[in-house]
């Protein structure tokens, strides 16, 4: 690994090639002393390469690993240089312009699988002629015709990678998509070959011994994605020892068209099967990817699309990704490998989008979607209270309720259900995560204040057959997750997702308050979805979901039978039931597939039964939502537009302490246009417009704003602005307090007419995004900075600092967020990614005691994530640090001193790790041991008056440190494809 190290930091810039014949023949009675350039990497490569060259006529070979440089000494009488390197080549090493041999170099030890050398046809070369006395040095300059092998697919690619390589000093450059190769005839004293090689990675592609950038690869077009080099090899160049076709597995490919422009896109509802047969087939998805299951030894695919001429494909390679290229209505095959990083930065969108990947989530156990952002700077999750064991999001600075959680753009867990919400939704279900800060597109509605968190579950038509995980801590819970997905004909195809959440021990209680830290039960819940495609344009899905969680919670010897409803012990508990059902239905028009019209629904029901010690409260809440959406183009590409309309209907019933009951039916309706100006790969602009009615307060515009440039190449630059709105549910949106004895208090103006009495919250949120890739130890890494800023004209405000009670009322004032974020995501080391960050909030709130930061939110936050796998060998480890900053304490100066505590918290360390391997032939059985809060940290006295659960000062609210100590965990997953 240490010679890997240091060879991957020495850039090869060297490139030797012969000396015109009249050099050759002034030296050729001398002893010759040359320095040439061989691959290789570690002490086993040196002792093969200097046996290797120690021909007869050689007195002297010393090959040094870290300058990849053999000093050769020999007499050219008896040996000549072309012979010696020959003999190199012959052992696997490429030296100068002789490749070496394949076969050899495939047979190689792994540690000494070196990045391939390019191919030289002719450079400077300097010879040093020695005799006894003296030396004689002759250089010889030309004009350079160099052949390079730079990775791409399609025409698009070879557009790029020949503007890139034209700089100064070259004269042509001409790639060939089919061999891959690049002729570059260039000054080598103008255009040295290690600049063109940094300007064709700069654009996204690998070249011989120069990696891409990630990000910039990533952005690159579906169908632009060739196969990567890793570990400073380019993965197609090596074969495959055990590639075969008669075993079963999944094919997967995409079908994307190119028009006469160079612009691609993905074709849905593409057709294909199996030529050995027609019955096992598959059709794109909306991203043009399919995947087909082989059989036995097929071996040939039928392509075929309405208005296209079909196609039979043989198939090469079932390991490599498939690319199916449409031009002028034919279809044509190109091979395409690619990978992702496990998180990373959507470069082409106007916003900026942060998206988790699986591989991501499963740096952690991520159970539920609560835990699935550990490994992410952008967001917090913490817990709302220290008995109830509700969490809640936190972005910007600002709680959850301001962040529009979506699940595939339909509503995600909102209103009553938006406490434990974050619970329900299982992390084996999760595809992918979203996350965009400050203002989002008015085509998902108007409630994005800070942000929107889109999760992506998996499609029945793509996901894994079978998919099962089980976990186990040692605080004595237990997951249980079943996935299973069925493709039942060319149209149909469904799966079941099902997750069960089991917390039986009733003695947890790390501060030894005699409180239970986590409330105990089982939460069930499930998704039955369907798919369903015609091929000629028509889609749809739907499905229903269920939830079901029933939990106790409070003293740890509280009996549910015996003391609930009484004043002997005191305890709490939830009884929920949600039950959803959602659809989604398009239209591609087959003569333009710029053109399609969409439409999402979605209804639920939800019912909490709760009680908080001697307090009842009782929810319901049923939602119903449409949104229509129609998209095309004006003209070119270059403008698109979306208009639509929505409605979303909310009835609320609400039951507090037996006697206060809230009821609201809120509907609100409106349309929206947004246009979307893309004249050029740097630039973008999105303007939106929403106008919707509120039954309960009328009309409301919301305008919001999008730009992104690219002025340079690895930089990218972003602009938001925009409004949200939203109404409070006071009560369900701060349940913990109903975990203490506070008053709640709601200060209404007009005795409580509409939401509470209570104006619907507002706010303007500004944010500037800069992202920079760059090389740093020789590798690519990213440095971004953003600042977002989000101002309320209105807001609820949730004012805890009389320790007597809690109140709700209208902002008079100011309300504003101020968040600086920067972060640096790089490689040190060969498949080490790396991402530190520092987070910076100025959250300040006009209270009716004057002007306050936000209590229990910490000011400075630092992060660190590593992450490092052996492919081969099937191990991961990952590893997360956070440092978080002291939080204010609302004042407890009120009450007795005894029930007094500091006005300002403790900053602390948590440490997360996790190991995992993967088995079998496939790697579709998978172990992973974990632990988190490795530091041991937890507040110690999170309830204050725990010792009078029934008396004036019980309060549980003040949590602002961990609630339990070290756990450790284990787990396994299961797969078949």
């Amino acid at each position: 690994m240490k010679q890997l190290l240091k060879y991957a930091l020495i850039p090869l810039f060297i490139f030797l090639a012969n000396t015109s014949l009249k050099a050759t023949y002034n030296i050729a009675k001398q002893d010759s002393t040359v320095t040439l350039h061989v691959a290789g990497n570690c002490g086993m490569c040196k002792k093969r390469i200097e046996k290797a060259a120690n021909l007869t006529g050689v007195s002297n070979a010393v090959w040094n690993e870290d300058t990849q440089k053999l000093a050769l000494t020999y007499s050219a009488k008896k040996s000549t240089l072309e012979t010696i390197k020959k003999s190199i080549a012959a052992v696997g090493h490429d030296v100068e312009n002789v490749r070496g041999n394949d076969q050899a170099y495939a047979e190689l030890h792994e540690c000494c699988l070196y990045p391939r050398l390019e191919k030289v046809q002719a450079s400077p070369l300097t010879v040093s002629a020695t005799t006894n006395n003296s030396s004689a040095t002759t250089t010889v300059s030309v004009d350079s015709t160099t052949t390079m092998h730079v990775t791409g697919n399609c025409a698009l690619c070879k557009k790029r990678i020949e503007t890139a390589a034209t700089i100064n000093g070259v004269t042509s450059a001409i790639w060939d998509v089919n061999t891959k190769e690049l002729v570059v005839k260039h000054n080598h004293q103008k255009a040295p070959l290690e600049e063109i090689k940094k300007g064709i990675a700069a654009v996204g592609h690998d070249v011989d011994n120069v990696r891409a950038d990630d990000q910039v690869y990533e952005q690159l077009h579906e169908c632009c994605l060739y196969p990567r080099m890793e570990n400073g090899k380019i993965t197609a160049v090596k074969a495959k020892k055990d590639d075969h076709h008669d075993h079963n597995h999944i094919l997967t490919g995409v079908v994307v068209e190119e028009n006469e422009k160079g612009d691609l896109n993905p074709i849905t509802g593409v057709n294909i099967h199996w030529l050995e047969d027609k019955s096992k087939n598959a059709r794109t998805n909306e991203n043009g990817v399919f995947k087909l299951q082989h059989h036995g030894n097929f071996k040939k695919i039928v392509v075929s699309f309405a208005g296209m001429q079909s196609d039979t494909i043989t198939i090469k390679d079932l390991h490599e990704v498939l690319m199916i290229n449409a031009k002028s209505n034919v279809l044509s095959e190109v091979v395409v490998t690619g990978s992702r990083r496990s998180n990373f930065i959507n470069r082409m969108n106007p916003a900026r989008v942060e998206v988790l990947t699986t591989k991501e989530l499963f740096k952690a156990a991520c159970c539920d979607l609560s835990e699935s952002f550990e490994t992410n700077a952008s967001v917090d999750v913490v817990s709302n209270d220290a008995v109830t064991g509700s969490k809640q999001i936190q972005m910007l600075g600002l709680s959850g309720i301001y962040t529009q959680l979506t699940v595939e753009n339909l509503p995600g867990p909102r209103g009553l259900a938006a406490p434990l919400g974050l619970n329900s939704i299982s992390g084996s279900w999760i595809e992918s995560i979203q996350i965009a800060k400050g203002i989002g597109s008015v085509a998902n509605g108007y409630e994005n204040m800070a942000g929107q968190i889109n999760v992506e579950l998996k499609k029945p038509q793509n996901s894994d057959r079978l998919y099962f995980n089980a976990y186990a801590n040692n605080m004595g819970r237990t997951d249980v997750n079943l996935n299973l997905a069925q493709k039942i004909n060319n149209n149909w195809s469904t799966a079941v997702l099902l997750h069960d959440n089991f917390m039986y021990n009733k003695t947890m209680n790390f501060s030894d308050n005699g409180f239970r830290d986590i409330p105990v039960g089982n939460l069930f819940s499930g998704v039955n979805r369907w798919n369903y495609e015609n091929g000629k344009g028509f889609m749809a899905q739907f499905g229903i979901k269920y939830l079901n969680d029933d939990r106790t919670g409070g003293q740890t010897d509280f009996n549910k039978k015996t003391d609930k409803g009484t004043t002997n012990r005191y305890g709490l508990g939830f009884d929920i039931e949600r039950i959803e059902g959602f659809a989604k239905i398009g239209y591609v028009f087959p003569e333009n597939r710029h053109r399609s019209i969409g439409l999402q629904l979605a209804g639920s029901n939800y019912n909490q039964k709760s009680y908080f010690g001697l307090k009842n409260y009782n929810g319901e809440q049923q939602n119903g939502y449409a949104n229509l959406i129609f998209q095309d183009v004006l003209g070119t590409v270059a403008h698109k537009y979306r208009v639509g309309a929505s409605v979303n209907y909310d009835n609320y019933d609400e039951l507090y302490l037996d006697v206060q009951n809230f009821k609201r039916k809120e509907t609100v309706s409106g349309a929206f246009v947004e246009y979307t100006f893309s004249p050029n790969e740097k630039f973008d602009a999105v303007v939106g417009l929403r106008q919707d009615y509120n039954s309960l307060y009328g009309w409301f515009t919301t305008p919001r704003l999008n730009l992104r440039y690219a002025p340079f190449t690895g930089n990218t630059m972003r602009l938001s602005a925009g409004r949200g709105q939203r109404t409070a549910n006071i009560i369900a949106e701060n349940m913990s307090a109903l975990a203490s004895s506070r008053t709640l208090i709601i200060k209404s103006p007009d005795n409580f007419k509409n939401a509470y009495g209570l104006d619907p919250e507002v706010s303007w949120n500004t944010g500037f995004t800069i992202d920079q890739s760059f090389r740093l130890f020789n590798r690519e890494a990213t440095a971004s900075v953003e600042l977002f800023r989000n101002s309320f004209e209105n807001q609820v405000v949730v004012d805890y600092e009389n320790p007597r009670e809690i109140s709700f009322y209208n902002l008079t004032g100011k309300s504003y967020s101020n968040s600086l974020q920067a972060e640096l995501r790089f490689n040190p080391l060969p498949r080490l990614e790396t991402r530190l960050a520092y987070r910076l909030l100025d959250v300040q709130t006009d209270f009716e005691s004057g002007r306050k930061s936000k209590p229990l939110l910490a000011k400075h936050r630092g992060f660190t994530n590593l992450a490092y796998t052996l492919p081969s060998s099937g191990w991961s480890f990952d590893y997360t640090l956070n440092i978080v900053g002291d939080k204010r304490i609302p004042s407890t100066t009120q009450n007795p001193v005894e029930y007094q505590v500091a006005t300002k918290s403790n900053a602390y360390v948590t440490m997360n790790a996790q190991v995992s391997k993967d088995f079998g032939k496939n790697k579709n059985f998978t172990i992973y041991v974990g632990g988190e809060n490795l530091t041991n940290y937890f507040q110690h006295n999170p309830i204050l008056g725990a010792d009078d659960p029934f008396g004036s000062y019980f309060d549980t609210s003040l949590l602002w440190g961990p609630l339990t100590g070290r756990m450790f965990y284990t787990g396994v997953r299961f797969h078949i494809n």
